[in-house]
């Protein structure tokens, strides 16, 4: 049962860091709501790794972290995601 808990909260940690990270980031995503919660899952592991980096250089731990890590680590995650795709797309 604990483990069915940590995975709705990491879905509802990363359905809201996502949404926010889309809200943030300028411009239109073409990502459904599927990918948008991925994108803050991905966040979030992105969010611990930059704060463990940050706040902890001598101990690397690669798992997830809060709300604010989470929302920071999305919004990067989505920059890169936006920048990427931005650069395929031909315009006549």
């Amino acid at each position: 049962m604990d483990v069915l808990w940590n995975i709705i909260v990491l879905i509802i940690i990363g359905a809201i860091a996502g949404f926010i990270a889309r809200a943030v980031i300028p411009g239109k995503q073409d990502i459904g709501i599927g990918l948008t919660i991925a994108l803050g899952i991905v966040g979030s592991v992105v969010g611990n790794l930059l704060g463990s980096l940050i706040f902890e250089p001598h101990k690397f731990e690669l798992g997830t972290s809060g709300i604010i890590g989470s929302i920071i680590g999305a919004i990067i995650v989505l920059g890169i995601y936006v920048m990427a795709t931005n650069k395929r797309r031909i315009t006549r």
